[in-house]
C-alpha cells in the first residue's frame, strides 16, 4: 500500500506515461529513494507533473551511485529501509556531495530521529502518508535553498578574486620573505608579522593563510588599534545576552566568525594588559569565554602584526613577556621598500595595470623619467604610498604615457636619498666595520632600532648587543 496521497491523481495514470523532461541548468532533479515500489512510483508522478526531472533508487548504494553521476538538487529518500537507513544515507551524501539537499521521509513514530537527522545536515522531514502539496513544497524549498547557497559560494569566490592582492617583487630581501612564510604556512604554528606600516604585513598573512590547510576557511582581520578599548574584548571574544549593560542580544566575537580558519590580529602591540591575558589562555589553552558566557575551545590559527618593536614593549613593561614569546613562534619581517627597490619599477608595473583598468583607461607607458623618480625616493609610507602615488597619477594622466608631472611635487623633484656609503681602510677590523655601520644605519633611521635592523638584514637583539659591546656573542647569531 502506497504512502503517498495524490490530491490529483486518476485511475489509471502511470508515471511512465508522463515524459522524463530533459536535465537542464535551471530545472530541478530530484533523486527519490525508497524500498518500497508504489511509493516511488506515485512520488515519480508527482513531481514529473511539476515539470521536475526525476531519478529513483530503491537502495542508498543505487542511491549514492546516482549521486555521483548526476547533477542532483535534492535527494527525498525515506528514514526507515532495510539495510543503510536515510540517515546513514544521508551522511554518505554530504562527504560525496556536501552541496545536495536532502529532504527525509518519516513516519510518525520516528519524527525525533528526523529531527536528529536534521542535526546532522538534512534540510527537512516529512510525515507519511505524504500529501502532494506538502512533499512538492519541501522539495522545491530544499532546491531553492541550495540554489541560494551555490550562488553565495559562487560569489564569494567572486569577491575573492576581485580583492585578492597579488603579491610582487623579485627582490632578495623579498623573496626571503616569502620563503619563510611559504614555510610557515602549513603548519600549525602562530605567525608574528614584524615591519613599518605599508610594507605588506595584511598580503603577507592572506599568502600564508591561503597556502595553509586552512585555506577553505575564514580569514578575520582585525585591527586591534581601529577598536576602542572598552569593547576590544567583546569583539574578539564575543558575549551573552546580559553580559553587560546594552548587551541586549548574545554575539559571536571574531574568535567565532574565524572558526576553522585564521584571525589576523593586526596590531598586536596596542592590546591592553587585560586582553592580553586571555589571548595567552587562546594561545595556551586552545579556549576562551566570551563575556558572562562558558568556556569554548578555539579553532582558529593566529597570525598577529604589529609595527613596534615588541621586545622593547616588552622590557619597558608594556608588553607580556609570555604573550611575547607565545606569538613569536615564528617571525617573518615584511623589508620596507627603500630596502627592495629593485622592486619598485615591478610594483609600478602592477598597479599602473591595476588602477588603469578599475578606472576604465587604456594601459598606460611610464616615461623613462617617472621611473627614475620613484626610484630615486625614499618611500617612508612604503608600497602603501607607492600605490596610492600611482593610482593618483593614473587618474590624472591626461595621455597614454605617465610622466613625472603626473607625481606628487616631493617625489618629482626627488634626486636620490639612499643612505650614504662608507669607505674603510684596507685592515679595519671587522668589529669596527659592524659597529660603524650598525651606527650610520641608526643614523639614517633616526635611532629607530627594529627598522636599522631590518635594514641590515639582523635581529634587533644583535644591534642591542654589538652596541654593547657584545661581538662574540652576537657573531653566531641569524636574523
Amino acid at each position: 500500500m502506497t504512502d503517498v496521497i495524490d490530491e490529483t491523481s486518476t485511475p489509471g495514470d502511470r508515471p511512465s506515461e508522463q515524459p522524463r523532461r530533459p536535465d537542464t541548468e535551471e530545472g530541478i532533479t530530484v533523486l527519490v529513494v525508497d524500498d518500497e515500489r508504489s511509493n516511488v512510483e506515485s512520488l515519480e508522478k508527482i513531481f514529473l507533473k511539476e515539470s521536475m526531472r526525476v531519478l529513483v533508487a530503491n537502495d542508498a548504494k543505487a542511491a549514492l551511485d546516482q549521486v555521483r553521476t548526476h547533477r542532483v538538487q535534492v535527494v527525498l529518500t525515506d528514514l526507515m529501509m532495510p539495510g543503510t537507513t536515510g540517515l546513514e544515507l544521508l551522511r554518505a551524501i554530504k562527504q560525496v556531495q556536501p552541496e545536495v539537499e536532502v529532504v527525509l521521509m518519516t513516519a510518525y513514530g520516528s519524527v525525533e530521529a528526523a529531527v536528529s537527522a536534521m542535526r546532522e545536515g538534512a534540510y527537512d522531514f516529512v510525515e507519511k502518508p505524504l500529501k502532494r502539496m506538502t512533499i512538492v513544497k519541501s522539495v522545491r524549498k530544499a532546491a531553492e535553498r541550495g540554489r541560494l547557497l551555490e550562488e553565495n559560494r559562487s560569489l564569494k569566490d567572486e569577491i575573492k578574486m576581485l580583492t585578492k592582492r597579488e603579491i610582487v617583487g623579485s627582490s632578495v630581501a623579498w623573496r626571503r620573505v616569502i620563503e619563510v612564510a611559504t614555510q610557515a604556512a602549513p603548519s600549525i604554528a602562530t605567525v608574528l608579522v614584524l615591519g613599518e606600516s605599508g610594507t605588506g604585513k595584511e598580503l603577507l598573512a592572506r599568502y600564508i593563510h591561503e597556502k595553509s590547510a586552512r585555506a577553505r576557511g575564514p580569514f578575520v582581520a582585525v585591527n586591534c588599534a581601529a577598536i576602542p578599548e572598552t569593547i576590544l574584548e567583546s569583539e574578539l571574544f564575543g558575549h551573552e545576552r546580559g553580559a553587560f549593560t546594552g548587551a541586549v542580544t548574545k554575539k559571536d566575537g571574531r574568535f567565532a566568525k574565524a572558526a576553522g580558519g585564521t584571525l589576523f590580529l593586526d596590531e598586536i602591540g596596542e592590546l591592553s594588559p587585560q586582553v592580553q591575558v586571555k589571548l595567552l589562555r587562546v594561545l595556551q589553552e586552545g579556549e576562551y569565554e566570551p563575556l558572562g558566557g562558558n568556556t569554548v575551545k578555539a579553532d582558529v590559527r593566529i597570525v598577529a602584526a604589529t609595527n613596534r618593536d615588541l621586545l622593547a614593549e616588552v622590557q619597558a613593561g608594556r608588553f607580556r613577556e609570555d604573550l611575547y614569546y607565545r606569538l613569536n613562534v615564528i617571525a617573518v619581517t615584511a623589508p620596507p621598500l627603500r630596502a627592495r627597490r629593485e622592486d619598485v619599477p615591478l610594483l609600478v608595473d602592477h598597479f599602473v595595470g591595476l588602477y588603469a583598468k578599475k578606472n576604465g583607461k587604456a594601459r598606460l607607458t611610464v616615461a623613462r623619467a617617472a621611473l627614475e623618480r620613484m626610484l630615486d625616493y625614499a618611500w617612508p609610507g612604503n608600497v602603501r604610498e607607492l600605490e596610492n602615488v600611482v593610482e593618483r597619477a593614473v587618474v590624472l594622466s591626461r595621455g597614454d604615457t605617465l610622466t613625472e608631472h603626473d607625481l606628487p611635487e616631493a617625489i618629482a623633484k626627488s634626486s636620490g636619498r639612499s643612505p650614504q656609503s662608507l669607505d674603510f681602510p684596507v685592515g679595519t677590523p671587522l668589529s669596527e666595520i659592524e659597529l660603524r655601520v650598525i651606527k650610520e644605519t641608526l643614523k639614517h633611521t633616526k635611532g629607530d632600532k627594529s627598522l636599522a635592523a631590518q635594514l641590515l638584514g639582523i635581529s634587533t637583539r644583535t644591534i642591542y648587543r654589538k652596541l654593547d659591546g657584545g661581538f662574540e656573542a652576537a657573531e653566531a647569531e641569524v636574523d
